[in-house]
């Protein structure tokens, strides 16, 4: 492992900074695109932020958590470093793709490795109409918005909006409602790892609706379709005994 070349990457935090100063000096750095594998430093918003920077590059990245939460993160410590990457084990996700329609014709694509959401813009609630495969499956839901999670992003904002934890490896996504109004007791849905769900925005010039994808927003959208992308596949590495299938589990024991 010594051999690797190594790519220290840090958020903008004081703590992320200073321990990538640390790391550096020991370990030395090179470009990402120059790497064997990428240790990023930081929370799970950097994480994220580095996955989908590097998603082309095919290098697995280890995260060391200079953060709040860090659920995708390993735990930081300067020393024994290299002996702890070449006893990482890896998990590859596949993210999700969003390709949302604006009011105006204007179509965006993004990926998405936790969520993507839907949120009222104003101060109406959204009414939302759901489509499974190309099949009607809601005539209208009243919201507050709306998201689809992968099993790794069960326990962000899913979690959060009461949606269920998805074991890491299972061949389902969670649609999750985010503060419902009608149906009142509704609270989301499973749906295959291979379906294409659609979100129709019934009223959105009235009603306004924005699209999230990990951050990546798109106002005033008319249709969002949402599926699993299998072609991209993000490498993370965990320390053994903390991937994310223990983190998940964990997660709901807490």
């Amino acid at each position: 492992m010594r051999s690797k070349r190594i790519a220290f990457l840090a958020s903008e935090a004081d703590t992320a900074q200073a321990g990538q100063a640390e790391l550096i000096e020991m370990h030395g750095n090179c470009a990402p695109d120059q790497a064997d594998l990428i240790v990023a430093l930081g929370g799970d918003g950097f994480m994220l932020q580095t996955l989908h920077a590097t998603q082309e590059l095919n290098v697995p990245v280890y995260g060391m958590n200079r953060g709040t939460v860090g659920f995708l993160m390993n735990e930081y410590a300067s020393e024994d470093l290299m002996a702890r990457l070449a006893d990482a084990e890896e998990e590859i996700i596949n993210p999700l793709t969003m390709t949302a329609t604006q009011v105006d014709g204007t179509v965006h694509s993004e990926l998405a490795i936790n969520e993507v959401s839907l949120l009222r813009q104003g101060p109406q609630a959204a009414k939302l109409r759901i489509w499974i495969d190309g099949r009607m499956r809601m005539e209208e839901l009243v919201c507050d918005g709306a998201l689809l999670a992968t099993p790794a992003g069960s326990t962000a904002y899913n979690y959060s909006a009461h949606g269920p934890i998805l074991p890491i490896g299972s061949d389902v996504l969670a649609l999750t409602a985010i503060a419902p109004f009608r149906p009142r007791r509704w609270r989301g849905a499973l749906v295959r790892k291979s379906s294409t769900v659609t979100f129709e925005v019934t009223n959105p010039e009235k009603r306004p609706v924005m699209a999230d994808a990990d951050s990546r927003s798109v106002r005033n959208v008319a249709t969002v379709e949402i599926k699993s992308e299998p072609s991209v596949g993000h490498r993370i590495l965990f320390d053994p005994g903390h991937g994310l299938e223990e983190r998940l589990i964990r997660e709901q024991f807490v």
